[in-house]
């Protein structure tokens, strides 16, 4: 389905960001991403994305390449939700896409207030974006990304910010959705709840990569990658 080849990226202050990642993801596989701050999760998702042009190297989605097929087909959500919401209401924000694309306005709305439904935030429709709280706009923003249903999700940490429940109901909602997902977290308790295997970035490049929950046993691997065990696995 995805497949990243010698992908490399350097920002304009000079700085490698991403320096020959190899990637394959096979339609429905649930991946995490994992690696302390700076190693490159945010920068591989803007380009799987299409958000980011590819300076060097070649991302090809179902065998099609280019940022249009790539934006078509892929679900981002950013680091920063305020990035992403615009809109006067929750419910319009949610419906952006639709209407943008052409649905009817009470269609689009339907579904928007379906989707906030399912996640447990229905209660939030009416609400202007920017008086949420950082955790509610954090999960209105992932509610925008499943309207468009995209074929792949790139999530770059859903759950930050987020109460127990919250937490909770995305975590269950990606346990469950057949849809193709890439995660970016440092919440390695989460990936091990959703996920089938993992990538370990280091400074760019992909240090260590295995099934889960396996490869999060390795402790000298963790440990070299600068991440901890999972608290499940810390006990024993």
């Amino acid at each position: 389905m995805l497949e990243i080849v010698d992908l490399h990226y350097k920002y304009s202050d000079g700085h490698e960001a991403l320096r020959g990642v190899n990637l394959k993801v096979n339609k429905g596989e649930k991946i995490a991403l994992i690696g302390a701050n700076g190693s490159g999760k945010s920068t591989l998702l803007l380009h799987i994305s299409g958000a980011v042009e590819v300076q060097e190297g070649r991302i090809f989605f179902n065998g099609l390449e280019g940022s249009e097929i790539l934006r078509k087909n892929t679900g981002l959500t950013f680091q920063n939700a305020d990035d992403e919401l615009l809109m006067p209401s929750v419910i319009e924000d949610v419906a952006f896409s639709l209407v943008a694309d052409g649905m009817k306005i009470k269609q689009a709305h339907e579904r928007a207030m379906n989707i906030l439904s399912s996640l447990g935030i229905s209660q939030l429709s009416k609400r202007p974006p920017h008086r949420l709280s950082g955790g509610e706009k954090r999960i209105v923003s992932f509610a925008g990304v499943l309207a468009s249903e995209p074929e792949l999700l790139a999530l770059d940490e859903p759950t930050a910010g987020l109460d127990p429940k919250a937490r909770r109901r995305v975590i269950n909602f990606l346990c469950e959705t057949k849809k193709t997902v890439i995660l970016a977290t440092h919440d390695l308790d989460m990936a091990l709840d959703i996920c089938s295997r993992a990538v370990i970035l280091n400074e760019g490049r992909i240090s260590a990569e295995g099934e889960l929950p396996e490869l999060f046993k390795e402790r000298e691997i963790l440990e070299t990658n600068n991440l901890e065990l999972p608290l499940k696995f810390s006990k024993i």
